[in-house]
């Protein structure tokens, strides 16, 4: 299987029923794949406008297809009005390890950490000596 990310920034316009509608169309255009993950990120601002929107609703799938991509599938993309701007990559099965990793993040305590700083850094020993100048 290869595995896929789409990052997706979405017109802020749409309402929830519609952006709905479109994700399923845009999975109709792969051909139905297995999600692994999808995130909604939200509505976050722009740094430039683009398609004069000031702001974009970003949406990102992590997906496995065992076929390949369909040729016009970019361009089906391109040419909706729903989306603005999207990334599509293709990853490495490395890659779907480590974000697997770093989804289940270690959990440490704050006390336990800071007590390990102490002990980790040594107090260095330093002399004062007192100059005295004359005039």
């Amino acid at each position: 299987m290869r595995a896929y990310e789409l990052i997706l920034v979405l017109r802020p316009s749409l309402k929830d029923d519609e952006r709905k509608k479109l994700m399923t169309t845009i999975k109709d255009y792969l051909g139905k794949p297995e999600i692994v993950k999808e995130d909604d990120w939200g509505q976050k601002t722009l740094s430039y406008s683009i398609k004069k929107e000031t702001s974009g609703h970003y949406t990102r799938l992590m997906l496995e297809m065992e076929a390949e991509i369909p040729a016009d599938f970019e361009k089906r993309l391109i040419t909706s009005d729903g989306i603005l701007r999207h990334l599509f990559l293709r990853r490495e099965k490395s890659d779907r390890k480590e974000t697997k990793k770093a989804e289940s993040p270690k959990v440490v305590s704050v006390k336990a950490s800071a007590d390990k700083e102490k002990k980790a850094a040594p107090k260095p020993k330093t002399k004062v000596k007192k100059i005295n100048k004359k005039k």
